[in-house]
């Protein structure tokens, strides 16, 4: 039988002053979330170096991710991008109205 239907752009925080995490799918393999970001950037210095890979998708506004080597890639709403295990990166800049759903792969 299905389940309930539910829209992601209903998933939504009651607070906007700093960055959200909420799941959506969480097994004992992968976990989908979404991320309000409402502007939040990565402290300058700091990187996520995940064990896993990372695939994420700019489900609104827009955001621009740093990586560790030097390069950036400007994102718009449903740009996705999949992130290796180790691939030092940060969140430099984002709107306010910026979401992403993560996926994350062992």
């Amino acid at each position: 039988m299905l389940s309930s239907v539910s829209n992601i752009l209903d998933v939504c925080s009651v607070s906007n002053d700093k960055e959200q995490f909420f799941p959506i799918v969480m097994t004992s393999s992968v976990v989908l979330e979404k991320i309000e970001s409402h502007g939040f950037t990565t402290p300058i210095g700091d990187w996520y170096d995940q064990e896993i890979t990372e695939w994420v998708m700019l489900v609104t506004g827009n955001a621009t991710l740093r990586f560790e080597s030097g390069d950036s890639l400007s994102l718009k709403a449903g740009d996705y991008v999949t992130l290796p295990p180790h691939c030092k990166h940060r969140v430099e800049w984002c709107s306010v109205d910026a979401s992403w759903l993560a996926l994350h792969i062992p």
